[in-house]
């Protein structure tokens, strides 16, 4: 049996294939964005210690939006202001874990949308993890002015955007964008501290305090490092 090698614009027959390309380089952004009526903004305003990803949206017959979304540290507070908060309605918990909840929720219409902003533009949305001051967006244009059109976007609805990493993508992409500083200080505190040796020099209670974060924090920020470090390093080899 024979393989075909087949290039990445042409077919098998050698003829230009119809499905447009936009794969071919491109920016990574990291961003971090913010305005009251992001979705879940006033939730995370009054519940700072939790962490919400995101996982999928959909759209029902009756034109409701619906979104599932991992809360990792979420309890009373926390749905209690899921429950007050005008960007959603009909909040559900929907699965619990050890460590996480997962709920459903509709979307309000008043919410400021930025994930279809980004797909306006061609680009693509990789990664998304709530913060104290917003959202932490990882995304992909393919061009420079796509990116610049996606800013515009953000301005013309009073969204602030402030860019934490920038850079050119290439064929040998993997996705994984360089450590933010936070997580580049946990791990290093981390890692001078004695948290990955066999007995364990400090605890994630005690990077918390010596941080002045929450635990939620320095867990989320701890798998989402050790992930991108992972990701890096297994794609490569």
């Amino acid at each position: 049996m024979s393989i075909d090698v087949v290039d990445a614009d042409r077919g098998l027959t050698g003829e230009r294939s119809g499905v447009r390309s936009l794969a071919e380089g491109g920016i990574i952004a990291q961003l971090r964005v913010d305005h009251p009526d992001l979705f879940l903004r006033p939730t995370l305003r009054r519940a700072p210690d939790v962490t919400i990803e995101p996982e999928y949206w959909t759209t029902v017959d009756t034109g409701r939006t619906l979104v599932f979304f991992t809360a990792f540290g979420a309890g009373e507070e926390f749905e209690n202001a899921l429950a007050m908060d005008p960007t959603i309605f009909d909040p559900v918990l929907v699965d619990r874990y050890p460590n996480r909840r997962v709920y459903r929720a509709a979307l309000a219409d008043r919410v400021v949308p930025i994930v279809s902003g980004t797909a306006a533009v061609d680009g693509r949305l990789l990664e998304c993890t709530s913060s104290r001051d917003g959202w932490l967006v990882q995304l992909r244009f393919p061009t420079r002015d796509a990116l610049v059109e996606f800013n515009e976007h953000c301005r013309a609805r009073d969204v602030s955007v402030s860019v934490e990493h920038l850079r050119v993508s290439d064929d040998e992409d993997d996705g994984v964008i360089a450590l933010t500083d936070k997580q580049q200080e946990l791990l290093a505190v981390a890692h001078e501290e004695g948290y990955f040796e066999v007995p364990r020099g400090i605890s994630q209670d005690e990077l918390a305090e010596r941080l002045g974060v929450s635990k939620s924090a320095v867990s989320q920020r701890l798998r989402r490092a050790i992930g991108k470090l992972c990701g890096s390093s297994l794609s490569s080899t």
